[in-house]
């Protein structure tokens, strides 16, 4: 197994990306002392690659993971992309795959998330809001870890809580 340094980001892209940026320009900061090598650098999985293909490159980059940080926003709980069912290599009458390799209906997420529980990976949520909502958190990682909302709301507005998130990432 190789050596486990890095931290992992996952969660819904298109709907949080505003989040996984703003991670991003703390950790690239020279003025903040927010700092992670993010596993996504080490390989690169396709949109094209199949499902089960791209789900193989993801649990590499979480085999050399010590932090899972998963994002949570209004979709993350109830996204499907990555489940089998959608597909073209799934017979769905013969529930198997034309390609031989073993279905799988659990979303990247769910993959994700049940992966670093397994490999009791230090596990930080954080909440695209100002507030934690576990009901938008996957079931399986919902008691465990730290939950933290990445914003906090003032006087009608919601901004950045960057010592909130670098508490809890650190």
């Amino acid at each position: 197994m190789a050596y486990r340094t890095k931290t992992y980001i996952a969660g819904e892209w298109s709907g949080d990306i505003n989040a996984v940026e703003q991670l991003h320009k703390w950790n690239d900061s020279k003025y903040l002392s927010l700092s992670f090598t993010d596993a996504h650098d080490l390989t690169q999985a396709r949109d094209g690659s199949l499902n089960c293909n791209i789900k193989s490159s993801l649990g590499l980059r979480l085999d050399v993971s010590k932090t899972f940080v998963l994002i949570v926003g209004s979709n993350t709980k109830s996204v499907r992309s990555g489940s089998c069912q959608y597909c073209g290599s799934l017979n769905s009458y013969q529930n198997r795959c034309v390609r031989g390799k073993s279905v799988d209906y659990r979303s990247y997420i769910e993959y994700e998330c049940e992966k670093a529980i397994r490999d009791e990976l230090k596990i930080v949520v954080l909440y695209n809001a100002a507030t934690v909502n576990k009901s938008k958190c996957p079931d399986s990682i919902k008691n465990v870890g730290t939950h933290v909302a990445m914003q906090y709301r003032k006087d009608g507005s919601n901004y950045w809580d960057y010592q909130a998130v670098k508490n809890a990432i650190n």
